[in-house]
Order: structure tokens, then C-alpha cells, then sequence
């Protein structure tokens, strides 16, 4: 399991977005988050994923606004859970706050650790900076189809709700590199789960 710890930007000078964050959160992913997302402290958002495509689909939806500093930390975790995020702990938390803490400095806002650490976990990190930042050169078009074809629609009803040809929907599906990105994340989503397994293995499962 992944932990995701997220911090609001700027906080200071914009409205808390913290109780909004949390409530789509808990929306979209609902049962694949083992343990729900929550504040914890102030402005900061926790939750516990059961799997590297939910912590990478969380950090994504956060990271997508501008308005988070995200941490991804895999590891264990203590058992038994307790009832809520914060009532639980364990190296996959403690992953999760070095991982924010250097999203906080980071160019995308987003950092993945591992405790123990594992070289992994800088591979990812690696590669998660490259989809991020492919995705914030995005346009609002670029958006508009990546949201209509995610809700389930194929190209042709996309076209077909957008009013433009099935070729302009191609076109604009090469230019937000739709393809690209479907495929990183699956990859991506795989090196998360097989770093989860890995250091959890090294931590003894606990």
C-alpha cells in the first residue's frame, strides 16, 4: 500500500481547499482507497491507497489543479490499521513526509519515496516528472478530450459531443499525447505497486 500525503500551496494566500480536495477525492476513488482521504493537520490531506494505479490516479487528480505539493510513499504499514488515516502509522508514513517535503522544492510538485529506501523509487520519480510535466503543456482542448474520453466515450462520440470530425478528435488526441500518457501511467502504475511489494517485503510486511 502507498501512502499519499498532499499540502496545500499557498495556503496562506488562497482560500482552504482542503475539505473540497478531500471530498472529491473520496468521490472518485471511494473503495480503493483503504483508508479514506482526510486533513490531518491544517492544510495537509492523507489518505492510504491499495494500489500504485490509485496512488498514481490521486496524485495525478491532485497535482493536475496547481494548487498541491504531493507525496507518494511506499513501505509498510503498522497493523492493525486504525479506524482512520491519521490514527495509523508505519515506514510507508514516514516515506510520505519526506516525499512532500521535497515535492514542496520540486519543479512538479511531486515526490515519490520509499522506506527503506530503494533506488526505485528516484526511477519513478524520474519518469513521474516527465508525465507531469508533458501534462502541464497541455492545452484546454487538449483537456477537454482527455476528461471526455476517460468518462468512457470512445473517439467517435467524443466527436460527435465536441461537434468536430473524428479526424480533428485524432488530431487533437497526437498534440495532448493522449496515447503517451495512457501508456506511462499503466507503466508507471506497475514500477509503484512492484516498489510496494519490494520495500514492504524488505520491512517484513508488517
Amino acid at each position: 500500500m502507498i501512502v499519499i500525503t498532499a499540502d496545500q500551496r499557498n495556503s496562506r494566500s488562497t482560500p482552504d481547499a482542503v475539505a473540497s480536495a478531500i471530498a472529491d477525492l473520496n468521490r472518485t476513488w471511494g473503495s480503493a482507497l483503504v483508508l479514506s482521504a482526510e486533513r490531518t493537520a491544517g492544510d495537509e490531506i492523507q489518505l492510504l491507497a491499495d494500489s500504485g494505479a490509485t496512488a498514481l490516479g490521486v496524485a495525478l487528480q491532485l497535482t493536475r489543479t496547481g494548487s498541491w505539493s504531493v507525496g507518494m510513499g511506499a513501505g509498510s504499514v503498522r497493523r492493525p490499521l486504525g479506524d482512520h488515516v491519521r490514527e495509523s502509522a508505519g515506514p510507508a508514513f514516514i516515506a510520505a513526509r519526506d516525499a512532500v517535503d521535497r515535492a514542496k522544492r520540486s519543479v512538479t510538485h511531486c515526490a515519490v519515496t520509499a522506506d527503506p529506501e530503494h533506488p526505485r523509487a528516484e526511477g519513478i520519480e524520474a519518469l513521474l516528472d516527465l508525465l507531469l510535466i508533458q501534462r502541464g503543456r497541455r492545452s484546454a482542448e487538449g483537456w477537454q478530450l482527455h476528461d471526455l474520453l476517460q468518462s468512457g466515450l470512445s473517439q467517435a462520440d467524443a466527436a460527435e459531443r465536441l461537434g468536430i470530425t473524428p479526424q480533428s478528435v485524432s488530431q487533437r488526441a497526437r498534440v495532448a499525447s493522449l496515447r503517451v500518457e495512457n501508456a506511462a501511467t499503466v507503466a508507471l502504475a506497475s514500477l509503484l505497486d512492484d516498489l510496494d511489494a519490494e520495500v514492504d517485503g524488505e520491512n517484513g510486511g508488517s
